[in-house]
């Protein structure tokens, strides 16, 4: 009787049957493959061939010790250090150490030659073995994926480069941004947040901020601070911006937690522009018809000192072929030049370009004036043809 009721299943219900286990199926390969991508999944396979190495190398040395040592065992050590897990590590450890008796009950004791198994060599092999079990508990303990620490911080340097690329203008307008982080490193404590807002988006505004520290020192308050900037840019009006930014500094009570910054505000259609300024160097206007560079600067505190700051913004109009440059104190101001010096200097480089149309010169003006300095450096042009 149960037979002929199995019998009696409509082929639509094994249909759907098969097909919900085919679709967990696929689910679970899914999610499997995600979390290995991600650093998540199992380290097997790479324990797997590492150990696999080792009985490999300890056969190398028995047969030819002088071609290959019996300190060659560090290599898949080492390779563990940077793939395994602390436990999966241990494992391969304890295999390095079988290895390693095998070859010296194998070739002989030490004082009979050269290729032997000598103090040297076990101190060589674990020095190497706990400075890889080291680095894997620390990735473990601050939560890094094995397999995608190095990743995670290069994804990190491409959202802070992604976060400063200005908008595209509209024709009669050129901008050109370049940014040097002290020490040829990825992070800087400078960057730049930028968008085309108001009707029509007709209206570009600019935020260059300099944050206190330098290098990788200030480069994770800056990505912070990038992000928090970005999404209140637009999103307020101008003279509120500077404001909003100076109480999301104070919130984080951090210990060295100030930093300086420039906001424009700059109409396309008219030229007409508004700089707001938070304890940051001037900004500099070349004027087409007199040549001469005049120093812009709004009044306002530094971000992160004290609540309740105001700031002033300086009204200015950018005519046809006029030039406007922001910067930070790393491109003009060292311990042995002040900051006045510093703005001579890039004034006279800066005038070289004008011919050109200031075209590929952020980059260039910051190798000429400060090509060695130990401080982040960057540089904003806005020229109107």
């Amino acid at each position: 009787m149960a037979a002929r009721r199995a019998n009696k299943v409509p082929p639509t219900a094994r249909l759907s049957k098969a097909h919900k286990a085919w679709h967990r199926v696929r689910t679970s390969l899914r999610r499997s493959a995600v979390d290995y991508f991600r650093g998540g999944g199992s380290d097997w396979l790479a324990l797997g061939a590492l150990l696999l190495t080792v009985p490999a190398l300890t056969l190398a040395t028995v047969h030819q010790p002088l071609w290959c040592a019996p300190e060659a065992l560090v290599l898949p050590i080492i390779a563990g250090g940077l793939l395994l897990r602390p436990a999966s590590l241990l494992a391969l450890y304890a295999a390095a150490a079988v290895g390693l008796m095998v070859e010296a009950a194998a070739l002989g004791p030490y004082g009979d030659g050269a290729g032997r198994v000598t103090p040297g060599t076990v101190l060589a092999v674990a020095a190497v073995g706990l400075s890889g079990l080291l680095v894997a508990q620390f990735r473990s303990r601050v939560g890094v994926p094995w397999r995608r620490g190095g990743t995670m911080l290069f994804d990190l340097r491409e959202r802070i480069r992604v976060q400063s690329k200005l908008p595209a203008l509209p024709r009669g307008w050129h901008r050109e941004m370049a940014l040097r982080p002290a020490g040829g490193q990825s992070f800087s404590g400078d960057f730049v947040v930028a968008a085309r807002t108001g009707t029509g988006e007709r209206t570009l505004e600019v935020v260059l901020t300099d944050v206190s520290g330098k290098g990788m020192d200030a480069g994770s308050r800056a990505l912070l601070l990038s992000g928090a900037f970005g999404g209140l840019l637009g999103s307020l009006p101008p003279h509120a911006f500077l404001p909003a930014a100076n109480g999301y500094l104070l919130r984080q009570d951090w210990d060295e937690g100030f930093a300086t910054s420039v906001h424009l505000v700059l109409d396309l259609d008219t030229g007409d522009y508004e700089l707001f300024s938070a304890g940051h160097v001037p900004a500099l206007q070349r004027a087409a018809g007199t040549g001469v560079w005049e120093e812009k600067s709004g009044e306002g505190p530094l971000l992160g000192v004290y609540d309740g700051g105001q700031f002033d913004p300086v009204k200015g109009t950018l005519r046809p072929g006029d030039v406007l440059m922001l910067f930070t104190d790393g491109l003009v101001e060292t311990s042995d030049r002040d900051l006045s010096d510093g703005i001579d200097r890039l004034t006279g480089e800066a005038d070289r370009y004008v011919g050109t149309g200031f075209a590929g010169a952020a980059w260039h003006l910051i190798e000429s004036v400060a090509r060695d300095v130990n401080d982040d450096r960057a540089l904003l042009l806005i020229s109107r043809d």
